[in-house]
């Protein structure tokens, strides 16, 4: 019988996924002081940021030395590109990258969309199929009473929609309107365990069966690529 992976093995892939994590929020950090400059208080995007930051357990250094750094002049020089595309069974694709290297990126893309028989579009393309959001998550386990508070003081909030479903409540709002609705909400007990602007499918592609397993290689395969901050897609996978 084989040997599972190590313990130190098993260790160093968490340790090198939290690495990969963690640079993406470095990332985004910057870019939102990059768009809206290094102080939170009037910065909403880089306020999101932080939070996300602070809530995958990234530490108030590290955070600080990242604001520092993209706000001095040394600071990277990436842009942020969104390519589009389509997978099999008709998906939808959207590609949010940040590089220094537009040519190199556009590459690694298209290449992940050719190996699973998908291809990248034209700028447009599938764009007009997502409506951009803000977006926050509850857990509620299955409190269904938890659920219809959760319902009405969301609605008192500001918000435009609450959609609950095995456990988890989604919230849904403008995405002007997601920090003043994340702030009320978290007055009145409910505290987020997400809350980002992101970009929602209007229809959803049910898939199954081997073009379900083709799909999700494409969106592995792009997660895993350097440059890629964030892979947007309407599939319904299994």
């Amino acid at each position: 019988m084989g040997r599972g992976p190590s313990i130190e093995g098993r260790k160093n892939a968490v340790d090198a996924q939290k690495a990969k994590v963690f640079t993406k929020l470095v990332r985004e950090i910057a870019l939102a002081v990059k768009q809206g400059g290094g102080d939170p208080a009037g910065n909403s995007r880089l306020r999101l940021a932080v939070d996300r930051a602070l809530d995958a357990n990234m530490t108030r250094d590290k955070v600080e030395a990242a604001i520092k750094r993209a706000s001095g002049a040394g600071a990277d020089a990436s842009t942020e590109i969104r390519y589009e595309g389509y997978a099999p069974g008709g998906v939808a694709v959207l590609v949010d990258c940040v590089t220094d290297n537009p040519t190199r990126t556009v590459a690694d893309v298209r290449h992940a969309f050719s190996k699973v028989g998908g291809n990248l579009g034209t700028s447009g393309s599938v764009a007009f199929q997502f409506a951009q959001v803000g977006q926050l998550w509850f857990e509620t386990g299955a409190d269904a009473a938890l659920e219809d508070r959760l319902l009405e003081a969301a609605l008192e909030a500001g918000a435009d929609d609450v959609q609950c479903v095995d456990g988890w409540c989604e919230v849904l709002t403008q995405p002007a309107a997601l920090e003043q609705v994340k702030k009320n909400l978290a007055e009145g007990g409910f505290v987020a365990q997400q809350a980002r602007v992101t970009m929602r499918p209007g229809n959803p592609v049910a898939v199954a069966g081997e073009t379900a397993v083709e799909v999700q290689k494409l969106i592995d395969r792009l997660e895993e690529l350097d440059d890629v901050q964030d892979v947007f897609h309407n599939a319904e996978l299994p």
